[in-house]
């Protein structure tokens, strides 16, 4: 094969790759899909049935509630409040989200990913120690330490947190370029699979002993 034709079939599967491992949202084919349950008579689109769209309403794209704190009273003292597409049907084809976090003094928001979406977030009182880590092989730890009104982002599918550093509650309001962004608590996978996993598994990769793991899978 000649060379320069041998560089285009290069080029041609890189972007066939490259398309077939995209994670974001399609794009919209019109200019609402609320999301409904019931299949009849509608046409399924990102997961979703959709609703004709002759017969949208604005409640289908409404939420009430964010002003309101959530119930932090749990083992990492925060709450995550999501409006997502279960909230707001009206998000089905959109490529976007949001959600409220709360936080006690100290609380924390603890390492997590998110598989489909990218996070932009700000903090609305109180004062945040953020950071993420990068993939393989460098695994660099990025972190700051946000007051109010700063903007930090973490970049889609790394291993995040939020923390609060703070002696009083702090707020934050994150956005989502994913209409279900999914989460992946990082220490509720391992440690709290179901089944569990093998802990001779966890013992070499974690290199702990298998007493302390065991212990930590009884913890989640």
């Amino acid at each position: 094969m000649k060379k320069g034709v041998s560089f285009l079939v290069t080029v041609a599967l890189v972007a066939l790759a490259s398309s077939l491992a995209s994670a974001s949202d399609p794009s919209p084919l019109q200019d609402t899909c609320v999301a409904i349950d019931e299949p009849k008579d509608a046409v399924f689109v990102n997961g979703k049935f959709c609703k004709d769209p002759k017969l949208t309403v604005a409640e289908d794209f409404f939420f009430s509630g964010l002003d309101k704190p959530g119930n932090t009273s749990n083992a990492v003292a925060s709450n995550v409040t999501t409006v997502n597409v279960e909230q707001i049907k009206g998000l089905n084809t959109l490529g976007i989200s949001m959600a409220r976090i709360d936080f006690e003094p100290y609380g924390q928001n603890p390492p997590h990913t998110h598989p489909r979406a990218t996070e932009i977030l700000t903090v609305l009182e109180g004062t945040l120690h953020v950071g993420f880590v990068t993939s393989n092989t460098e695994n660099r730890f990025i972190s700051k330490v946000l007051n109010k009104g700063d903007v930090f982002v973490f970049p889609i599918g790394l291993i995040h947190f939020q923390f609060n550093v703070g002696k009083t509650k702090a707020v934050a309001i994150a956005a989502l370029s994913s209409q279900n962004p999914g989460v992946i608590t990082i220490a509720n996978a391992v440690f709290g699979s179901d089944p569990p996993i093998n802990p001779d598994v966890l013992t070499r990769a974690f290199q702990l002993d298998k007493k302390v793991v065991s212990y930590l899978q009884s913890r989640f």
